[in-house]
């Protein structure tokens, strides 16, 4: 939950910053959308990597080589003095998440019971959600010092969060099974084809649909602010701490007896619908505080919706699986986040308008999509009610 916590804040921290940043290399919203995009990319290619290691060689051997990379790419990115030179920064920091990520995901699998797993999720999704509301603030207003502050101060953190790991985070034998799962060795194609034939196919499609849809709205969200609003660093970063706070206690309080009362399937309908309603309002208000209300329920929607995709998944992989199954949602997810940002970015430039409507037109067809398949495999959905 610590190195989860450390690697959002990372992710968090530069987006209130990522406007005046990049308005010193002379570029805008199209640079910025595919910045993000290099980033997913690397997590795109490295976290199927990442999950089988985890099944071979243990959990806290890949996070803290995870954490590594992470670190020194915080760094580099901040003492980048050309605009290639951020790409090839975010990659590595794609590259350090891919390591990192998966191997948390599957540590919680490891760690609790088919009963108790929606509350592991739900705790590491509020460690999640909690990085990602704390960095943007602190971001924001340690860029009052300098605008490479705060990507020094993240780099320290993952080094820190090193440190405590080596001392601190336990390590598990990999089970027999696992390890001869993990030696099937395969390319990347043919592990995203096999994910195909895996019966949780449907969720990692809506894993990829959240994130592209919450990726439009993350990656555009500090420039659109600024330029309807006029908004700054301290207006964006408030944005989002609100949501992320209230994100935060849903998840570490409620997120358990939610999927009791209703399942996670119905979480996940439900709250895709909302992510698409609250996406489309943005278009709709006019003032800050009705601006951090709908922004809020965007955020409540989408941090409820990773640890109810997260939970099925891993419920309906099986135990010797789970590094493989982690590996393909943070593959997945990071698809998402590298074709939205993108996709975003040069919507923005014709028009700041685009990137809401076309997330929340793409957040609707998963709503329906995933409605559809729950209906053809009821008996596989009501399997995972363990409660």
């Amino acid at each position: 939950m610590f190195n989860m916590f450390i690697a959002m804040v990372g992710v968090g921290l530069i987006i209130p910053i990522m406007p005046k940043f990049l308005s010193g290399f002379g570029v805008a919203g199209q640079a910025l959308g595919f910045i993000i995009a290099t980033f997913s990319l690397s997590q795109f290619l490295f976290s199927p990597i990442a999950g089988r290691l985890s099944d071979q060689k243990g959990r806290k051997r890949i996070i803290l080589i995870g954490l590594f990379i992470y670190g020194v790419s915080q760094l580099t990115f901040s003492l980048s003095t050309e605009l290639w030179m951020l790409y090839v920064s975010r990659f590595l920091t794609g590259f350090g998440s891919a390591f990192m990520i998966p191997p948390m995901m599957a540590f919680v699998a490891d760690l609790t019971s088919v009963e108790e797993r929606g509350k592991g999720m739900g705790l590491l999704g509020a460690s999640m959600s909690l990085g990602f509301m704390i960095g943007p603030a602190i971001g924001g207003f340690l860029a009052s010092i300098s605008l490479h502050f705060p990507m020094y101060v993240a780099a320290g953190a993952s080094f820190v969060a090193l440190f405590l790991s080596i001392l601190f985070l336990p390590y598990i034998e990999p089970t027999a099974a696992q390890i001869e799962q993990a030696k099937q060795k395969s390319s990347l194609w043919q592990q995203l084809k096999q994910s195909t034939k895996e019966p949780y196919f449907m969720m990692l499609i809506v894993m990829f649909v959240f994130s592209f849809g919450l990726a439009n709205f993350q990656a555009t969200l500090s420039m659109f602010m600024n330029y309807k609003f006029g908004f700054g660093p301290q207006d964006i970063a408030i944005l989002l701490t609100v949501g992320g706070f209230i994100g935060v206690i849903i998840q570490s309080l409620f997120i358990h007896p939610l999927f009791k009362r209703f399942g996670e399937m119905r979480i996940v309908l439900f709250n895709l619908l909302m992510a698409s309603i609250s996406m489309i309002g943005i278009l709709f208000v006019h003032v800050f505080w009705t601006l951090l209300f709908v922004s809020t329920i965007f955020s409540i929607a989408t941090t409820l919706l990773r640890p109810a995709v997260n939970t099925l998944i891993s419920k309906m992989a099986g135990e010797a699986k789970q590094g493989f199954a982690a590996g393909m949602m943070n593959a997945y997810m990071s698809l998402g986040n590298m074709v939205g940002p993108a996709l975003a970015g040069t919507l923005f430039d014709w028009n700041m308008s685009y990137p809401y409507m076309f997330g929340a037109l793409i957040l609707l067809l998963a709503f329906a999509l995933t409605y559809s398949w729950g209906k053809k495999n009821e008996t596989l959905v009501r399997s995972t009610r363990t409660y």
